[in-house]
């Protein structure tokens, strides 16, 4: 299952301590780009890894090249002879991902035993990301729960 979300790439924000009520939240901005990640997997005809199944988890992030750029600098960037080393960070991407896709790629993010998250420049002036999910087999085929 193969996907894309528009928009400039987001990382997973820092849990926020709320004074008056005492508790830990996530920000609204994270928690909306989780929904829409997990609305852009349904809509792409994404269905559930059931418990019991492995899950491998790709993340291209593709980021807007800078205006400031000269001319000559964008098409390195074009050419990925220079990638973005600015945040958001690319675990926080893929932070973000796996967290949007919990409950709807698969039962529990517990089942993902590969991940992948790579950040490149894109001519596209939004920026995306663009997301794979698949089963990982085994030797045997299907892995035992427990074992």
């Amino acid at each position: 299952m193969q996907f894309t979300v528009k928009g400039k790439p987001q990382g997973k924000a820092r849990p926020r301590f709320s004074p008056r009520s005492h508790t830990i939240y996530t920000p609204s901005k994270t928690t909306a780009y989780e929904r829409i990640i997990a609305l852009k997997f349904k809509t792409a005809g994404g269905k559930c890894l059931p418990a019991g199944h492995y899950v491998a988890v790709d993340v291209l992030a593709f980021f807007p090249i800078p205006k400031s750029y000269s001319r000559h600098k964008r098409q390195d960037c074009i050419d990925g002879k220079i990638r973005p080393d600015k945040k958001p960070d690319a675990d926080n991407i893929l932070k973000a991902v796996l967290d949007g896709l919990n409950g709807y790629a698969y039962d529990d993010d517990k089942q993902i035993v590969e991940a992948i998250c790579r950040k490149y420049y894109t001519g596209d002036e939004e920026g995306y990301i663009w997301v794979a999910v698949r089963e990982v087999n085994t030797a045997g085929g299907q892995n035992d729960e427990g074992k």
